[in-house]
């Protein structure tokens, strides 16, 4: 594992300190896990914002409109047989 050194404002590190003594768990576990989430956020916005671009592309609307047909279709021939 790589060792990581920063420099945080007093307020956050005494923050940190506290929940840490108050879960018994090391500073740096909070840190990870908060890291985790927060990237994972971002991941998520991104997400987001490429599927609000996604729907204003005319073609890409087009297309999927297209797979819903042809999805609809297979789940109306497979309920036949």
């Amino acid at each position: 594992m790589a060792t990581f050194t920063s420099s945080l404002p007093d307020k956050l590190l005494n923050n940190l300190a506290a929940v840490a003594k108050e879960l018994k768990i090391p500073k740096n576990k909070i840190i990870e896990k908060a890291l985790e989430l927060y990237l994972e956020q971002l991941d998520k916005a991104a997400y987001l914002k490429s599927y609000k671009k996604m729907a204003e592309d005319e073609d890409m609307l087009h297309m999927v409109e297209e797979g819903m047909a042809d999805y609809y279709k297979q789940l109306n021939d497979l309920e036949e047989e």
